[in-house]
């Protein structure tokens, strides 16, 4: 790690997500790593005083957990600029003060990064810039293609890092040893084994003013196309010989690759859903389409659903199914995988034995296996019996993780331009096809657990009772 300062440019500075998540995740770093010097430098077209800035850096850094003494140094080493970015003069004024070496992040819409990277492949350059964007990147699979087409032309791919937080979550990143470093799951991690894999993302938070970014993504765009892909892809991928950002990243494009919509029919391979007035937690929510800032006419998906295929003799025939959703009855955030049924019980046993079923908590941290066992007391009857882990609470917040990964330009988790590429060739023919009407958008009250017309599995049967809590 560098002992010299590093230096966090964020274009984008006054929005929403720099206060709420990577100002207090690089707090949660500096927590970790008292001895990491950063100088901090908000750029945004909306002016800020610098007392404004440096008490907006204080107080997250603190949420973070930073120390009083790092929180002090870092502060006082902050500056804000206002400037427009799309603007040549400002963004040359911009680049003039950056040091080599610098982390330039666009927190930023995708089609404005890809004007100011144009700016950029006319300007001189610190030594060593690394560029760091938020997703999603791009808006399909083609303008994705031009924006990873623009930022090479600015710096190496290796010097791109495209954050999708995800990665940085303690639980997913467990998935590697979980899968790799246990002889008992390893073998059975294939379709000869496994009949469904569950991968949901369930909040009961419902908009709570992100009108601006959600009303234009849903949950689609917002969770499936992106986190929820690359989560399956860590599920879904083979073996590396080592953790590097080569061989995993690799691994994970070739998993994508291979996963497309069940049946390639959109169709009858998704559901979509927007919320209705209810009650959550006790506390009333509006409609999504009366929340203010929302277009009702855009349609508009606050709960998605996906099933899919990855086609490789590793897990032909397995059905993947995506979902997240807003404002539901309860928070429901894991990777659910369930075993075939065994093929055979013994006369003289009875009940039906449970599915042997693992899941992964991502929120609160936890592994949980369902096995089936002889009941207590009666000894000859079949029960389901769960073993459960907590895993802990990691050092640190996922933006802590990758932007410690980004000071020290390993890009081990960051999202790889092919891999965003191929995340939007999956969904594209699902976003064509709502687009189209061709799939029905249902209501769900806020606050339930899912739409009536739900009440089936996509892809079969009656619904997965979720792990007990």
């Amino acid at each position: 790690m560098a002992s010299s300062v590093q230096q966090l440019v964020i274009l984008g500075a006054s929005g929403d997500l720099t206060r709420r998540l990577l100002l207090p995740g690089l707090g949660t770093l500096l927590a970790a790593e008292p001895e990491r010097k950063v100088e901090v430098v908000g750029v945004a077209r909306t002016e800020i005083s610098r007392d404004d800035w440096r008490a907006t850096l204080a107080a997250a850094l603190e949420d973070g957990g930073a120390s009083e003494p790092v929180i002090k140094a870092t502060v006082a080493r902050a500056r804000f600029e206002v400037a427009d970015s799309t603007d040549a003069g400002d963004l040359q004024r911009v680049v003039a003060g950056m040091r080599p070496h610098a982390v330039l992040y666009f927190s930023l819409p995708p089609h404005v990064t890809v004007k100011i990277c144009a700016l950029l492949e006319g300007m001189e350059r610190p030594d060593g810039l690394r560029l760091a964007l938020e997703k999603p990147f791009g808006e399909d699979q083609q303008s994705a293609r031009t924006l990873n087409e623009q930022l090479l032309r600015v710096v190496p791919e290796d010097d791109i890092f495209r954050v999708d937080h995800f990665l940085g979550r303690a639980t997913v990143l467990d998935l590697l040893g979980f899968r790799f470093a246990n002889r008992i799951f390893e073998p059975v991690w294939n379709a000869q084994n496994v009949e469904r894999v569950e991968i949901t993302y369930d909040e009961t938070l419902a908009l709570e003013g992100r009108a601006g970014y959600y009303d234009g993504a849903g949950a689609l765009v917002d969770m499936l196309q992106s986190h929820l892909l690359l989560v399956l892809a860590m599920v879904a991928m083979e073996e590396p010989s080592r953790i590097d950002h080569v061989e995993l990243r690799d691994l994970m494009v070739h998993a994508l690759r291979a996963t497309r919509v069940a049946d390639a029919d959109p169709v009858a391979s998704s559901r979509r859903a927007r919320y209705t007035a209810g009650v959550v937690d006790g506390k009333e929510v509006p409609a999504y389409a009366s929340e203010d800032g929302v277009d009702p006419k855009r349609g508009t998906d606050t709960l998605a659903e996906l099933l899919l295929h990855v086609r490789n003799a590793r897990w032909e025939g397995v059905p993947f199914v995506l979902r997240s959703g807003k404002a539901l009855g309860r928070d429901c955030n894991h990777v659910t995988v369930t075993f075939r049924p065994v093929r055979y019980v013994p006369d003289g046993l009875t009940g039906e034995p449970t599915p042997n079923r693992i899941t992964l908590d991502l929120r609160p941290q936890r592994i949980t296996l369902d096995i089936t066992t002889n009941a207590a007391g009666r000894n000859l009857e079949l029960e389901r019996t769960t073993l459960a882990a907590e895993l802990g609470e990691p050092a640190m917040r996922p933006y802590g993780e990758i932007l410690g990964r980004i000071f020290d330009g390993d890009p081990l988790l960051s999202v790889r331009g092919d891999a965003a590429e191929e995340c939007w060739r999956i969904v594209d023919p699902v976003v064509a096809a709502w687009r189209a009407g061709k799939v029905p958008l249902d209501e769900y009250a806020a606050g339930t657990e899912r739409p009536a017309a739900w009440a089936a599995r996509l892809g079969e049967g009656p619904p997965l009772s979720p792990p007990d809590p």
